[in-house]
């Protein structure tokens, strides 16, 4: 080759060879296992409720006795919590910042509901339906319609409608309050990975959360009586359009959360009530759910897994609740649920007691929380309110010093389907399960 070929050729070389690295792969899956294509977390995470959580990768200590966690768990991150003292019994990449899609609704819920009357009525404009984002979920809300706060919850939890959400937010004060309101709330709460920029968690540029603060967020959430209502309610009826000279019709509404309904392939979960499912196109599919068994209350998030099996994110929740209860007791916590920054100071009003939420801040002063059980409300009174609620689904989670407790044994967190076994001090209740809705 002569010296002037040569010469070419090293030119286009030192041209293309970086362009030919930087390019991806034509058919970057094959001959690669499906876990080496993920996005790997950062180095250096969050370390709010301890050194453990800020760590990749995952986080357990096993202690004599405990089983090992489930092998088939494709999660970017989860995390498996005690809903009661907030002791994290174990966890993966548990701050890394990832989209959270419609399960950032339990923050929109925990922020805007104390503030509206679930019995006042709206009558919807086209300007509270504007902006809805291009193939959002929908419960069916029409302009020139009047709906209850309780119609448009039901919308929310159920069928995660971003339309009762873009209608809620304009009874809140228009959409950037209620996002300015959510953020706040989540610095209240210490869900510091937290950013929102739609209040309906529709992917938007910047817009984060975690496996740590989605389930942070279900705790402080899972506080207000009627929040605990609305996510344990499998179906409702919803009203329809209003028709001159007509009576106002309804259809059936149907929770999209799968631990509670059932789906083909997935089972209703013993002892689920609730919390919040999402799915979108950058957030893949995500979950937070609690559950109640023999006592224990746990918390699951699980965030985009990557696994082919049909409904993976109910699927591996469910393996990690069925590990949870399994190795409570068993293992050395690796970190904590921290309280909210008013309940430390002592100061600001706690969601569900009633009083507005979700504007303070508040500054931590290093104190403690109360102790779980302290100024817990009557639980015969609570068991009788709450017993007939949710489309026959028992609520057990109830607001004591900011935390979540049992009250007494009295009632139990529980799809009434299953009613536990030997629980001769507890309600013991029946049902015919659920048709399950085949629709994705």
């Amino acid at each position: 080759m002569s010296a002037s070929k040569k010469t070419a050729w090293a030119v286009a070389a030192a041209v293309l060879l970086p362009l030919v690295i930087a390019a991806p792969a034509a058919h970057a899956d094959e001959g690669k296992d499906a876990k080496d294509k993920q996005p790997k977390p950062p180095a250096t995470m969050s370390a709010v409720g301890g050194a453990l959580l800020g760590k990749p990768g995952t986080q357990v200590q096993l202690g004599p006795g405990a089983p090992v966690l489930p092998k088939d768990l494709s999660a970017r991150s989860w995390i498996v919590a005690d809903a009661e003292n907030g002791e994290v019994l174990a966890a993966h990449n548990a701050h890394w910042r990832l989209a959270p899609a419609s399960t950032l609704k339990m923050l929109f819920a925990d922020t805007v509901l104390p503030k509206l009357g679930k019995t006042q009525n709206h009558l919807v404009t086209n300007q509270d339906l504007a902006g809805l984002g291009s193939g959002s979920s929908l419960v069916g809300v029409k302009e020139k319609q009047t709906y209850s706060v309780r119609d448009l919850w039901l919308g929310v939890f159920l069928r995660s409608g971003n339309d009762a959400v873009h209608v809620l937010s304009a009874m809140n004060g228009g959409i950037p309050k209620t996002v300015k309101d959510m953020n706040a709330r989540a610095a209240e709460l210490q869900a510091l990975d937290t950013y929102v920029v739609s209040p309906d968690g529709y992917d938007a540029p910047r817009q984060v959360s975690s496996a740590y603060d989605l389930t942070l967020i279900a705790r402080s959430g899972m506080q207000n009586e009627d929040f605990r209502e609305y996510a344990a309610t499998p179906r409702a009826a919803f009203p329809g359009e209003l028709k001159p000279g007509k009576k106002r019709e309804t259809f059936e509404i149907q929770n999209t959360n799968r631990l509670l309904t059932g789906d083909l392939g997935v089972a209703p979960y013993q002892g689920i009530a609730g919390v919040k499912n999402g799915n979108t196109t950058h957030a893949g599919s995500t979950f937070t759910g609690v559950a109640e068994r023999g006592g224990k209350v746990l918390l699951v998030t699980v965030m985009n897994p990557s696994s082919k099996e049909q409904h993976a994110v109910y699927k591996e929740t469910a393996r990690l609740l069925d590990w949870g209860f399994a190795a409570a007791g068993k293992v050395t916590p690796v970190g904590e649920l921290v309280p909210p920054t008013s309940a430390r100071t002592g100061t600001g009003s706690e969601s569900g007691t009633g009083a507005e939420s979700g504007s303070g801040t508040g500054t931590s002063d290093g104190g403690t929380a109360p102790a779980p059980g302290k100024n817990a409300p009557d639980a015969s009174a609570t068991a009788a309110a709450s017993s007939e609620k949710s489309g026959g689904v028992g609520i057990a989670l109830s607001v004591a010093g900011g935390a979540l407790v049992l009250l007494a044994g009295a009632v139990f967190l529980v799809n009434r389907r299953w009613p536990l076994a030997g629980s001769g001090a507890r309600r013991r209740r029946s049902r015919t399960p659920l048709d399950p809705d085949v629709n994705p």
